[in-house]
């Protein structure tokens, strides 16, 4: 068998055809395909600064929605208590108030009566020196000539007085 047999001579020719594609290949495939893949691998970076930026940014963002709602929170404590603080101010002046106006009834009621007694009073004393009068004209008109009769006649008087 010689050195050139059809199955040599096929494998040279394949192997200068796998020479020549190759040879193709690496002069104008393979530098596209390289570039191809580094544009890919740069887009994927691209997208991954991207992805990490966003995540920062949303990390940012719900940090500060979380001071924003802590803030919040704080300020509704705060006008809660302040509500609070009002409410039980208000009530406290109410109170006070209310004991300055009982207190100003109270003293009115106490000055009508002390008023309306001292009516009475002079009332009385009005009836009385009518009755002593009227039980002394009377004494006067009557004869009067022993002891025993003008006692029995104030006797007499006074218990009609008591009786009206």
């Amino acid at each position: 068998m010689g050195l050139l047999t059809p199955d040599a001579g096929l494998l040279f020719w394949m192997l200068i055809s796998f020479g020549i594609v190759f040879f193709v290949l690496a002069k104008f495939g393979f530098p596209i395909i390289v570039k191809m893949v580094e544009e890919r691998k740069e887009y994927i970076q691209n997208s991954l600064k991207s992805a990490e930026e966003a995540n920062n940014k949303l990390a940012t963002i719900k940090s500060e929605g979380e001071k924003i709602l802590a803030e919040a929170r704080n300020e509704q404590m705060l006008l809660l208590k302040e509500g609070a603080d009002m409410r039980e101010k208000l009530i406290k002046e109410a109170k006070q108030q209310a004991e300055i106006e009982a207190g100003k009834v109270m003293e009115n009621a106490r000055l009508v009566i002390l008023k309306e007694k001292e009516e009475a009073v002079r009332d009385i004393r009005k009836q009385v020196a009518e009755l002593s009068i009227e039980i002394a004209e009377k004494v006067l008109r009557k004869n009067l000539e022993n002891k025993s009769a003008q006692l029995e006649l104030i006797d007499k008087l006074l218990d009609e007085a008591t009786v009206n």
